[in-house]
């Protein structure tokens, strides 16, 4: 069964406009989880059982009690009464008990209160009154972080208090009887929260072994001026700390910030041979009831889910399932998980028949933030196989059908776009695959295009209205030679596209997997993401999407980050427009491409033109040059800008013709 309490809410980030967009997530579980408070929550409900009348005053319509309670358990056997502070919320059930108004305490004579509220101050002194002389007031305020790590000290619960999110971090020395040649991961991130006017952040790290147990806990206090290039390298911590092989969850907390409530990284996870190179986005900050957009296995590769407890909790046995896209029979995990504890659960046990094209559902019950899932490819005979990690991504359960997609016409052009790159083709094999990604999506009516990088439509298909359980890809090799034209830039992308003609529902939240294969070598990668509406000045349900302002967002900011010798840096970004150029937007992008070194000074610039509606492929050593990307040293990025459009972009590191990564960039 799901926990219980919230995680996630569509109407926070629907319902009114912020910075952020309220992706981090509720705040209140996050507080009442936090690793750095745990202990003082457990006190705290232990001290309970001392009182032998106990009053829960729980005054907030969203029950805090019952979130309280999900992770630290209130006693039963002392407790008298549920009150609440609403007319509104009386007669509900919460912690087993009908609740009352709070004017019942004086005939209640508690000789103990609890009061599930931050900032419960005035709670307190209101009811003051109303209580017994010896009775003992406790609130949450019992768990709370120091003052010195808030953003905001006026509301606790500020989202801005509680900008975290979790990494997956592995660090194992070469060894034959694991079949691995040395795995390692580095955290990548900008100090973008200084560049909205942030004073002295900090960023706290606490890192947890797959036995939940913490292994290293420290502060990085000097994330340096704006734009300040910021990395975590598990070789380092391994160093620094003195650590065995780990492979577990680091939790980061930014402390002290403005302007963004998520921590946004990209996680590059390599090997020493090159064997593994992968490139993951971050964890999406909350955990959720589902994730999709899994790929099933091919023959010869074995499939894990990187599971990552991101509660003080224990994930109980059976409480994790697995199951065909579209199917009703779940195949459930049947091991404990400790609390922040990590695993790595063989999906291709759970689901030996689930084959690619095939897609997994994963049921997750609120239990732990947005999964990775890393495929071995190859392995045996005592010898390292080929390793690739990437994402699931959220499958929403708040979402239903819109019928004014179908409604909307030319008013919003093409509407909802769901890009992904086609690679160059002389060295990428491309392939995509439209992913179900929410509980509302019983089907998906779609075309799909093929897009060269100069905007030329190349191809088009209608696709129908997809089945749940149907999973249909495009092999671009395949689909270029059938269609007969060739792409005359040797590259572009992929759009997916709402297409109504013969009916069907959509809720906006269209997905789509990219699959690609280095020709030379055989190594793969995969990314995921989910349409939006791109590039035009009205706005539907607040898209275009804005990070910094009110939409519509016409604007780019994204983050590429470099990585070291003898990685080079790849990036392909995507002009998508709702709106054809003739009704709105500029004949190309007027983008410029900034090298900085890791102190934000600027080393080199470089002004791109991608045409409305098409695409831009580079590599960093071909477009800056290997003196200018010597200059900028360690640490460096690029800074990809544009003032008059929205761009949509992938980055990924290729080690010549051995390896390579591709996932998508984000901005700030």
């Amino acid at each position: 069964m799901a926990l219980k309490f919230e995680t996630f809410s569509n109407q926070d980030a629907r319902g009114g406009w912020r910075p952020g967009n309220n992706f981090g997530g509720h705040s209140l579980f996050k507080a009442l989880g936090h690793p750095r408070t745990m202990a003082q929550g457990r006190e705290l409900a232990a001290s309970l059982a001392k009182f032998q009348r106990l009053v829960v005053y729980d005054p907030e319509p969203s029950p805090a009690a019952e979130h309280f309670n999900a992770f630290f358990p209130v006693p039963r056997d002392n407790l008298a009464a549920v009150l609440v502070q609403r007319v509104e919320d009386i007669g509900q059930t919460r912690l087993g008990l009908t609740t009352r108004p709070v004017t019942d305490i004086k005939a209640l004579k508690p000789d103990g209160v609890l009061i599930t509220a931050f900032d419960a101050q005035l709670l307190a002194k209101q009811i003051e009154r109303l209580l017994p002389p010896d009775c003992a007031v406790l609130t949450l305020d019992a768990m709370r972080l120091p003052d010195t790590w808030l953003s905001n000290r006026g509301r606790y619960l500020d989202p801005i208090n509680f900008a975290t999110n979790f990494a997956f971090l592995r660090d194992e020395a070469a060894s034959a009887a694991n079949g691995n040649d040395g795995l390692h991961t580095k955290v990548v991130t900008a100090n973008y929260w200084t560049g909205y006017g942030a004073e002295a952040p900090a960023l706290w790290c606490c890192l947890f072994g797959a036995d939940g147990r913490v292994l290293a806990e420290w502060t990085e206090e000097n994330l340096g001026g704006a734009f300040h290039s910021i990395a975590i390298d598990s070789r380092d911590v391994r160093q620094r700390f003195g650590l065995d092989d780990f492979a577990g969850s680091l939790f980061l907390h930014a402390l002290r910030v403005k302007g963004h409530d998520v921590v946004k990284y990209a996680l590059d996870s390599f090997s020493d041979s090159g064997l593994q190179l992968s490139c993951t986005h971050d964890a999406n900050a909350w955990p959720a009831d589902l994730y999709a957009g899994v790929p099933a296995p091919k023959d010869g590769e074995k499939l894990l889910l990187w599971v990552q407890n991101s509660h003080p909790l224990t994930i109980p046995a059976g409480a994790i399932g697995i199951n065909l896209m579209g199917a009703q029979a779940i195949s459930w995990y049947g091991q404990e998980v400790p609390p922040f504890g990590t695993v790595a659960v063989d999906l291709g046990a759970l689901l030996p028949e689930a084959r690619f094209p095939d897609q997994i559902e994963i049921q997750a019950g609120r239990y732990f933030v947005r999964p990775r899932y890393e495929i071995v490819q190859g392995e045996g005979n005592a010898k390292p196989g080929r390793r690739r990690i990437a994402h699931a991504n959220v499958e929403r359960i708040d979402l239903k059908p819109d019928p004014n997609l179908p409604k909307l016409g030319g008013l919003i052009g093409k509407g909802y776009i769901m890009p992904l790159p086609i690679l160059p083709v002389d060295e990428w094999r491309s392939v995509t695959l439209p992913t179900p990604m929410s509980t509302a999506q019983n089907e998906l009516p779609l075309r799909v295009a093929l897009i060269d990088a100069s905007g030329e439509t190349v191809a088009e298909e209608y696709l129908g209205r997809l089945a749940r359980r149907e999973s249909r890809p495009a092999d671009i090799d395949a689909w270029v030679k059938a269609a007969g034209k060739a792409m005359p830039s040797g590259y572009g992308h992929v759009e997916y596209l709402y297409d109504f003609r013969e009916g069907g529902e959509g809720d906006g939240w269209l997905h789509a997997l990219g699959l690609y294969e280095q020709r030379a070598s055989g190594h793969q990668a995969e990314t995921i993401f989910g349409a939006h509406i791109y590039n035009m000045p009205i706005t539907y349900r607040d898209e275009p999407q804005s990070y910094t302002h009110r939409p519509p967002g016409l604007t780019t900011r994204l983050f590429l980050r470099l990585g070291d010798a003898p990685f080079d840096s790849i990036c392909h970004l995507v002009y998508p427009a709702s709106l054809p150029a003739d009704s709105y937007g500029p004949g190309a992008s007027e983008t410029k491409l900034t090298l900085f070194d890791g102190q934000y000074r600027p080393v080199a610039e470089c002004d791109i033109a991608i045409p409305h509606g098409g695409s831009y492929f580079f590599k960093v050593s071909a477009l800056f040059g290997d003196a200018a990307r010597q200059r900028a040293g360690a640490g460096a990025w690029v800074q990809v800008r544009d003032v008059t459009c929205r761009l949509f972009g992938f980055h990924g590191l290729q080690n010549g013709q051995q390896s390579f990564c591709l996932d998508h960039m984000f901005g700030f």
